[in-house]
């Protein structure tokens, strides 16, 4: 036994100074078409991703016109409303969200919480996207709570020249990894 213990000290020496792997995520994503006008439709997108090492996840809510020939933006005249969603199937769970953009608005209620995100006038897509962070703690013990499901949905009403439309919700679901 004498032996074994300094094979030991060195296995356990490479091991401290091995690289630690890279943090996984379980992630969900989620997309919907809506007719739009002619043979364009309303595209809108939810991407979640939950990290159980850091007790958050991280999301995107989007939306493009996706025409005969792709993916584009919206053309000029434009004024959005996309409302995006964070709840938990788990009362237990208190979400807190926050979201990057300067026409962004966080309402945060007992048990979800809702952004409001305005956009104005035309862009490529990725102008119209809504990203944030959702940190989970346990009401109880205000420790990180990763024993749970997240779920995001999004909507989206979209005006411009002659088109006043409001999409149906795209939701995505995930449970921390």
């Amino acid at each position: 036994m004498k032996r074994l213990l300094p094979g030991f000290a060195v296995v356990a020496a490479v091991l401290a100074l091995a690289p630690s792997p890279i943090a996984s995520a379980a992630s969900n994503t989620a997309t919907t078409l809506f007719p739009l006008d002619g043979p364009n439709q309303l595209e809108t997108h939810m991407t979640l991703e939950c990290f159980k090492s850091g007790g958050f996840c991280n999301f995107t809510a989007g939306a493009d016109m996706l025409t005969p020939d792709g993916v584009t933006g919206f053309p000029p005249g434009l004024w959005a409303r996309q409302t995006t969603e964070v709840r938990s199937p788990n009362r237990l769970a208190y979400l807190d969200t926050h979201a990057n953009g300067q026409f962004e608005r966080v309402h945060k209620a007992m048990g979800s919480d809702e952004i409001t995100t305005v956009y104005f006038g035309e862009g490529p897509p990725d102008k119209y996207q809504t990203t944030g962070r959702i940190d989970s703690t346990d009401w109880q013990t205000g420790q990180p709570k990763t024993d749970i499901s997240v779920i995001t949905c999004t909507h989206i009403q979209v005006v411009y020249g002659g088109v006043n439309i409001t999409s149906p919700s795209t939701c995505a679901q995930t449970n921390f990894s």
